[in-house]
């Protein structure tokens, strides 16, 4: 289980029916092998567009469970997916929004995370081939989880030393926000860390009382004690 009142992991809940997907991303090749895939999974592909525009008309029209979008899009090529993935979150905070990008970007992730929302994803496009994976993770933010690439956390580790609150945390308790920035329930960080259920809720627990998190707040302290922790990585 995990904090009182709470479900195992970020706001999830079963689909009823078969998940919806609108799916954005100007490269033809990536876009349909993600459509074959899906559709091979009994996922319906309500739309497949090429720009962020479309994906935001598709989105308003279809209202899908899920869109997953790659950053960059024309015209320019910069963040135009980011922005259409934001923009959906904040019409449609029920939506699912899987980001795609072909390098970690860590502001990308931060400023996703930002939005305070449930399901929400950050994933390298590469895990794309790791099927089961990917599958899981589109399942858990269509259901409202909250998925990042475990490169990203990576990538942050190796670089300047954790500041502030972060370094208050023993060994064992920065192991446990890591994986929770990778979206983990307390089961999965219990089973990625071959620790008990209840070792990792003192952890977490823990984790809140010294970035100063305390119960009762609206959303949950999950979200805001993994953007502290890309924030100060």
């Amino acid at each position: 289980m995990s904090e009182p009142g709470m479900p195992e992991s970020s706001a999830e809940t079963p689909i009823l029916g078969p998940m919806r997907v609108a799916l954005a991303d100007d490269s033809v090749l990536l876009r349909e092998g993600v459509r074959s895939l899906l559709e091979d999974e009994g996922i319906a592909v309500v739309a497949s567009v090429d720009d962020g525009q479309q994906l935001l008309t598709a989105v308003a029209a279809q209202r899908p469970n899920l869109a997953i979008v790659d950053v960059r899009m024309p015209p320019t090529h910069t963040t135009e997916g980011l922005e259409a993935a934001l923009e959906i979150k904040r019409r449609f905070p029920d939506i699912g929004v899987l980001v795609l990008s072909q390098y970690v970007l860590r502001e990308y992730a931060t400023e996703l995370l930002s939005t305070e929302t449930v399901g929400v994803g950050y994933l390298l496009k590469n895990r794309v081939t790791d099927i089961d994976g990917f599958l899981e993770s589109v399942n858990r933010i269509a259901a409202g989880g909250t998925v990042i690439d475990p490169e990203v956390v990576r990538q942050l580790l190796s670089g300047s030393e954790k500041q502030n609150s972060l370094s208050a945390l023993t060994p064992r308790e920065n192991e446990v926000l890591e994986t929770m920035a990778e979206g983990l329930s307390n089961r999965g960080i219990a089973e990625r860390l071959y620790v008990s259920i209840s070792s990792v809720e003192k952890a977490i627990s823990s984790i809140f009382d010294k970035l100063g998190l305390h119960a009762g707040q609206t959303t949950s302290r999950r979200v805001p004690a993994v953007l502290h922790y890309l924030d100060q990585s």
